[in-house]
């Protein structure tokens, strides 16, 4: 089988061997844009809840030392309002557990999050937000209504509008 696989790729290779003299796709494709405009906004939204007067002194300072990351926005993106448990919250952002269990753990120290019995299982616990992480996730909606905004007037409103279309479209 090994050998039948190799076979077929030598023989599509010779047909087609690749260019490697030209390399500028890999910096120019739509994978590398997407992942490069999704950076530059969770990056704007921190800096921008930096600076909102609704968030605790000490996040705020956190986010403008860049000590919260955009990977501390997955929880605020992905968390329920009534609670969700470890497994969810993991899923929904596409992470393994342990390294939401990571990220729930600092949030939990910095107050944003707490972990309570799960009151469909007694055995499991849900991250909830706290009052902090309520003025938290204020922000962030804040942030995130501005960054767009400023999306928007970067690019046009019709441009801005069939992006979010597309992206709408091609992520669900």
């Amino acid at each position: 089988m090994v050998f039948l696989v190799s076979l077929i790729y030598h023989f599509a290779m010779s047909m087609h061997p690749p260019d490697f003299q030209d390399d500028r796709w890999r910096q120019s494709h739509l994978g590398r844009w997407l992942g490069d405009a999704m950076r530059r906004f969770d990056a704007r939204v921190l800096q921008l809840m930096a600076s909102n007067e609704g968030v605790p002194l000490a996040l705020a300072n956190l986010a403008a030392r860049e000590q919260i990351s955009a990977a501390h926005i997955h929880i605020t993106r992905h968390l329920a309002l009534p609670g969700s448990r470890l497994t969810e919250l993991a899923q929904a952002a596409g992470m393994t557990k342990q390294a939401m269990g990571n990220l729930v753990n600092q949030c939990e120290a910095w107050g944003l999050v707490r972990r309570e019995d799960d009151p469909l299982d007694a055995r499991a616990k849900r991250v909830v937000f706290t009052e902090t992480g309520l003025a938290w996730l204020q922000a962030f909606r804040a942030a995130v209504l501005q960054a767009e905004q400023e999306f928007r007037d970067a690019v046009g409103q019709d441009v801005a509008t069939v992006v979010a279309l597309g992206l709408e479209a091609y992520a669900h």
